[in-house]
């Protein structure tokens, strides 16, 4: 099966974290979120994939550099314009030469998605495209799609208030297309699969949607990357063997050899995620966070419910609870964080600031 993963976005809702790194290359426990995506592939037969980028794209390129994730064959569609989701779908499939059923999918999503049964699914009903589908407790930030008895699509309603949402089964970024539906697709200018490929299909009867029953998360906000961690850490979905394990203190710990890299005087609450080299101070606590590979927490500093990425540095005193801390991010003695409150990499919180909104510009 081949598959293309829009991964061009520019992640404006988890900035500032995304003017260093595309959304796709932030780490989840350790490691790229694009890593969980293609790891979640590679059990459904998928061989070859082709990434559409278009902001940053060199740092995909320079992370794989010999084409390849988790065992699968990747390749490259570089746009070059903004070209909206179904203008870089058939940008992605004309460059790769796609011409049999193909999968799509939103590089943001973590999930556990059944792939080959949405397969399947797309070509017993003989469809022209498929939508994998996924309950929400609100549906108005997403697309909701009503179907009949047999699956076929009714209508799709993008973002609808909560009280005219006519289900709570939303479009969950994962797609089965039949090559002919790049035909309904203009070339050279931004068209929205959602808002004008989808239409169509509808009105051809040629569309129809399978509710997966799988773990799923947009993991495109700060409380969402947040809720990423956290899902993991609490064993809401599992840590893939050859990535994971626990150490003898009962660390969660993904390419750390046991207890011997890590220097922890303080308080480790698990579950947490330790990189290689953290340093924990005397009298630091770290309850359920993921703490990046050199990460340093001063002594007396409180960690939890956070996400510090490589090389952060927490300062004596220093209280987190709700944060995330980009890579080499420094916090201040005696500065609290809360509140899904942001700090881009690099970024120099001062001694005793409080922060409790939701970004913080770099």
């Amino acid at each position: 099966m081949r598959v293309i993963i829009l991964v061009g976005g520019e992640g404006t809702r988890l900035r500032p974290l995304t003017y260093a790194a595309p959304k796709q290359m932030l780490p989840i426990l350790g490691r790229p979120m694009i890593e969980w995506v293609f790891e979640n592939l590679s059990h459904h037969g998928v061989t070859d994939v082709t990434l559409s980028l278009g902001y940053l794209p060199d740092a995909f390129v320079a992370a794989y550099p010999d084409g390849e994730i988790a065992g699968i064959k990747v390749g490259y569609a570089v746009e070059p314009e903004r070209l909206d989701t179904a203008g870089a779908i058939k940008f992605a499939a004309t460059a790769a030469g796609i011409t049999e059923t193909f999968a799509v999918l939103n590089g943001d999503v973590m999930t556990t998605l059944d792939l080959t049964r949405l397969f399947n699914f797309h070509l017993d009903r003989e469809a022209e495209a498929t939508i994998a589908l996924h309950e929400v407790e609100d549906p108005s930030a997403f697309g909701v799609v009503p179907t009949d008895e047999l699956g076929r699509v009714l209508d799709f309603i993008e973002k609808p208030t909560r009280e005219d949402a006519p289900t709570n089964l939303i479009n969950a970024g994962t797609y089965i297309f039949e090559p002919s539906v790049l035909d309904l697709i203009e070339s050279g200018r931004k068209v929205s699969v959602e808002r004008e490929t989808f239409p169509v299909l509808v009105e051809r009867g040629r569309l129809f949607a399978l509710p997966g029953e799988c773990y799923w998360l947009d993991a495109g906000t700060p409380a969402a990357y947040l809720k990423a961690h956290f899902d993991l850490l609490d064993g809401l979905r599992e840590i893939p063997e050859a990535w994971g394990a626990r150490t003898d203190t009962g660390f969660v710990a993904l390419g750390v050899d046991g207890d011997q890299d890590l220097d922890i005087s303080g308080t480790i609450v698990t579950p947490t995620y330790l990189g290689l080299g953290a340093h924990v101070g005397h009298d630091a606590l770290v309850e359920r966070s993921m703490i990046g590979a050199g990460v340093s927490i001063g002594a007396g500093a409180v960690v939890r419910n956070s996400v510090l990425h490589d090389g952060a540095f927490v300062a004596a005193g220093a209280q987190l609870d709700h944060a995330i801390v980009g890579a080499r991010g420094v916090i201040g003695d005696r500065a609290v964080l809360t509140n899904n409150t942001v700090i881009g990499a690099g970024v120099v919180v001062e001694p005793g600031t409080v922060l409790t909104e939701e970004r913080v510009p770099v």
